[in-house]
C-alpha cells in the first residue's frame, strides 16, 4: 500500500488546473482538483458523460450552470451534477488554494 496525503500541494502551485486520478478508472473515476485562482473559460462548459459527485476540501469557488443557477462552495461543501448537466467554475480562491475530491461514474 502507497500513502499520500490529498492537501500535500505540488510545488510550485500550478499555473493552470492539476487533475490527478487517485486510482485507475475502471468505471468510477477518483481525482484529486487543485485550482489556484482558476476558472472555466467564459465560452466553454463541462458537459461529461458521467455524474460527477464534487467534494470542496479547501477553499472557496463557484460553479455556475448553463440554466443561469450559481452555487457558491465553501469547505466541506459537496454536490452531485448529473451527466451532460453543463457547467463551469466561475472563480476559485487562490489563498488557500481549492482542493476538490471530484467522484465520477454512475451514481444516480
Amino acid at each position: 500500500m502507497e500513502k499520500s496525503n490529498l492537501f500535500n500541494l505540488p510545488d510550485p502551485l500550478p499555473e493552470t488546473e492539476r487533475f490527478e486520478a487517485l486510482i485507475p478508472d475502471r468505471g468510477i473515476l477518483i481525482e484529486r482538483i487543485v485550482s489556484v485562482g482558476h476558472a472555466t473559460p467564459g465560452d466553454e462548459w463541462y458537459d461529461q458523460g458521467r455524474d460527477e459527485w464534487v467534494a470542496l476540501l479547501q477553499g472557496r469557488a463557484e460553479l455556475e450552470f448553463d440554466d443561469g443557477r450559481k452555487v457558491r462552495m465553501s469547505a466541506g461543501d459537496h454536490a452531485l451534477i448529473p451527466a451532460h448537466e453543463k457547467h463551469r467554475v466561475t472563480w476559485t480562491s487562490s489563498n488557500p488554494p481549492c482542493i476538490w475530491l471530484a467522484v465520477h461514474g454512475n451514481l444516480r
